[in-house]
Parts: C-alpha cells; sequence; structure tokens
C-alpha cells in the first residue's frame, strides 16, 4: 500500500482529523507494507486468536496491507518478550500481544525482562477464567472439585497456561480460600491453549483453566462441562456460574492488550493507538468479540498506563498471599 494512496484514502473529502493527522505523522507507521506481531505464546492460545483478529481488522481498516506472526513461546512468556525488546528497539511496525498472563509470568519468574522496557498502545478485552472438567468426569461441580481437594490436593491436576498465569494464580487462590499452601496445587503449565485443551480431552488433568473463548467450542459441543468462572457475577452469554455463588470467594479477572516496541517516539506511539483505535471498529473486530465472548475494554494513553502499573501491583500482592512467590 502505497503512501499516496493511504494519504488519499484517509483524508479523502473529510480534512485532516485528528486520526489522519496522527497516521500521516513525519514518519508514520502507515507508510510501511507490514506489521510485525510477536506472540510471546504457542499457536492456539488467547494471545494468539487476539493478535490474529486485531491484526485483520488493521487491515480490513486500509492500514496495513500485511501481517506477519511470530510465536515465541515459553518461560512465562518472557521468551517472546525478550526477543521483541532486543530485535524491534526503535521499529514503529511492530507490535507484542500481551495481558495479565505475562505480568503474572514476569511476577513468577523473576525474569530481568519488563514490560515497562516496551511502550504501552492499549488494552484490547478483559474476560474471566473458566474452569472445565471432561465430559465424562465425575466431578459435577466446584464443590465436587473443593472436596476432593480438601481429601487429596495432590490428586487433583490443574492444567492451565504459564506459571504464573491467572489460571494459576486462581488456584493458588482457591488453595488458599480452603487452608491449603500453594506448594499444595498440583499444576501442571502448559505453553499454549493447544497444549492445554489437548490434555483435557485427553483426562490427563483433573481440571482446566483459561478464558472461556479456548474452550467455548468444546462446551457447546458437549465435550467439556464448565463447573465455574472467576468472575464476581454471572457473565452475559456465558451460562456457567460463578466461584462465589458456590460457595468458593475467589474473583480474578484477565485481559489482553497490544504493546509497540521500546524507543518509538510519542508521535509513532499515537500514530499506532490511534490505528489500533480505528480496528476495533471495524466488523471483523466486533465478529471477533462476539465469537469469542470477549468483554470489549479499550484503554489507552496515560489511563493505560497506569492500568498496567496497578494491576502488577495488585497481581503480585495475591501472589505473595497465596503462597506463589516463597
Amino acid at each position: 500500500m502505497r503512501r499516496t494512496f493511504l494519504k488519499s484514502m484517509l483524508l479523502g473529502g473529510v480534512g485532516a482529523s485528528p486520526l489522519a493527522a496522527a497516521l500521516l505523522g513525519a514518519q508514520s507507521v502507515q507508510a510501511a507494507e507490514t506489521l510485525k506481531f510477536m506472540v510471546p505464546s504457542n499457536p492456539g492460545g488467547g494471545w494468539d486468536t487476539t493478535a490474529r483478529a486485531l491484526g485483520k481488522s488493521l487491515q480490513e481498516a486500509g492500514l496495513y496491507s500485511a501481517v506477519t506472526y511470530e510465536n515465541k513461546g515459553g518461560a512465562s512468556g518472557t521468551l517472546g518478550l525478550a526477543q521483541f525488546l532486543n530485535a524491534s528497539k526503535g521499529d514503529p511496525n511492530a507490535l507484542m500481544m500481551m495481558g495479565a498472563v505475562m505480568l503474572g509470568g514476569i511476577i513468577s519468574s523473576r525474569s530481568p525482562f519488563s514490560v515497562t522496557q516496551a511502550t504501552p498502545v492499549a488494552r484490547l478485552t478483559s474476560e474471566y477464567n473458566v474452569f472445565v472438567v471432561p465430559a465424562e468426569s465425575p466431578i459435577k461441580s466446584m464443590k465436587d472439585l473443593v472436596d476432593q481437594l480438601r481429601k487429596d490436593p495432590g490428586s487433583v491436576k490443574w492444567g492451565g497456561g504459564i506459571k504464573g498465569s491467572t489460571e494459576h494464580v486462581a488456584a493458588a487462590m482457591i488453595a488458599r480460600f480452603l487452608g491449603l499452601g500453594a506448594d499444595k496445587i498440583n499444576y501442571i503449565p502448559f505453553k499454549g491453549g493447544g497444549e492445554a485443551t489437548a490434555a483435557i480431552l485427553g483426562n490427563n488433568v483433573t481440571v482446566g483453566g483459561s478464558g472461556y473463548s479456548e474452550f467455548q467450542q468444546y462446551i457447546e459441543s458437549g465435550k467439556m462441562r464448565a463447573i465455574g468462572i472467576t468472575a464476581d457475577k454471572r457473565q452475559p452469554g456465558i451460562n456457567v456460574p460463578t466461584l462465589k455463588e458456590q460457595g468458593v470467594d475467589v474473583v480474578i479477572g484477565n485481559w489482553r492488550g497490544v504493546y509497540a516496541a521500546p524507543g518509538v517516539t510519542p508521535a509513532q506511539r499515537e500514530a499506532l493507538t490511534q490505528a489500533v483505535i480505528k480496528a476495533t471498529q471495524t466488523p471483523s473486530w466486533k465478529e471477533a468479540l462476539q465469537k469469542n465472548s470477549w468483554t470489549p475494554a479499550l484503554l489507552t494513553g496515560k489511563a493505560f498506563d497506569d492500568f498496567v502499573t496497578q494491576d502488577f501491583a495488585s497481581l503480585r500482592a495475591i501472589m505473595v498471599k497465596s503462597g506463589m512467590l516463597g
């Protein structure tokens, strides 16, 4: 996509709007044909799905002619983060998918790398974790799971994302609620949603946790049974009881967002921010929200910066209280 075509497309007949001005800055990110997306997890999970949905929407909005994706899973998401920080310095055509899971991974792994070294762009979605069991499991409810935990904590194999992920933290919070130490949780981390799903369907774990969107097709087809969601109240369109209403006072949310490379200029950050905002207004993004049961939670600028700082501190406090950082 050539710059002259983009300029006429963005400004055609409407004048130089703030969005157009941002997108057509001196070193506008939209002057490039290709956006490079770092996904710091294996294919098939929530980050991967969200990154590809956003990339599609950026193309639909006419902002990029091509989007490439690089999956780099491992080490609680910090392998991908490290590669992004080192390889993309100053690149205004690079984005990285991240979220609460990455913050937890950084805390639990005591990584020398941090999202504070990259450039915040936007929070995109929020959702809560759902715990599921295989359809043939004798566990029918969260009460059944809690009863088994009390009798023999080690017999419950929890399957989910990387160590420090929100489902891992939720499992530790449930243990703490029951008076058990985090060391009693038999948690099996997987690098991607596809691996976790296969383990659940193959009866290799007792219970699995992740965002509802990752398990939705299996819940609806009857291959998995959802026994609880970590929300404070029932979620629209999701017929799953909360942990709270089943007597387990645990609430924890998840969210996903995007960061730009370290060293981009304020103008380049603003251009990327406006590009993401424009992408979230496309039909394909709205379709992705509905299809995956994601709650839109767009947040940009200083508000997003402050949110990440506060969520990082809150997550660390929860992990300390739950005995995960001992």
